[in-house]
């Protein structure tokens, strides 16, 4: 009797001291709501208000910047997979790609420090900029979260401008977040 308890405690704690899934151990952003929906369509050229009100989930000390952006990519909605119900894992090396072949479309900053199991919300409005001509064959449009690190920089006019590099998820242990978005072709709307 002895024997098979002791064979059953130990069952019982191997499956209890697993190791705990990448998103309870990484830095996690969540969209806690969006004025956009995943697979929404905007028009072309269009200046749409953007709201995001996201919470940021600690896992580790962080010192950076919190970036909502809507971003213009080479990359089309066909290439990659960015959506709030996507394995995080996966959807955070898309957002990775996503970040390196694309260009802004209109962003909202705001300088973070986190520790490990803080979570903290952040509301950000701003306005996008739908690029006029997108050939939603070849080209996609997503709204994105991450973190990154910023440095001012003083433009030719004298007006400053946060340049953000953001930080590579595998490298800082980071769950971004996203969504794809679709632009109407002309004279469908």
């Amino acid at each position: 009797m002895g024997t098979l308890a002791l064979l059953l405690s130990a069952t019982l704690l191997g499956g209890c001291l697993g190791k705990p899934k990448v998103e309870d151990r990484w830095t996690r952003i969540d969209l806690a709501g969006s004025s956009l929906t995943p697979s929404q369509t905007l028009d072309p050229g269009s200046t749409p208000s953007i709201t995001v009100s996201m919470a940021i989930t600690y896992r580790s000390i962080i010192t950076g910047v919190a970036v909502a952006e809507l971003r213009s990519s080479s990359l089309s909605t066909n290439d990659v997979v960015v959506h709030p119900d996507a394995s995080r894992s996966e959807m955070a090396q898309e957002i990775d790609r996503i970040l390196q072949n694309s260009v802004t479309a209109g962003r909202a900053t705001r300088a973070i420090t986190g520790w490990d199991h803080l979570i903290q919300h952040i509301d950000f409005t701003f306005t996008g900029a739908v690029p006029a001509t997108v050939d939603s064959a070849s080209a996609g449009l997503f709204l994105v979260c991450y973190l990154g690190s910023g440095e001012e920089m003083e433009r030719a006019d004298g007006s400053d401008t946060l340049i953000v590099t953001p930080f590579r998820s595998t490298q800082y242990e980071i769950l971004p977040i996203g969504m794809e978005l679709g632009v109407a072709t002309p004279g469908s709307y």
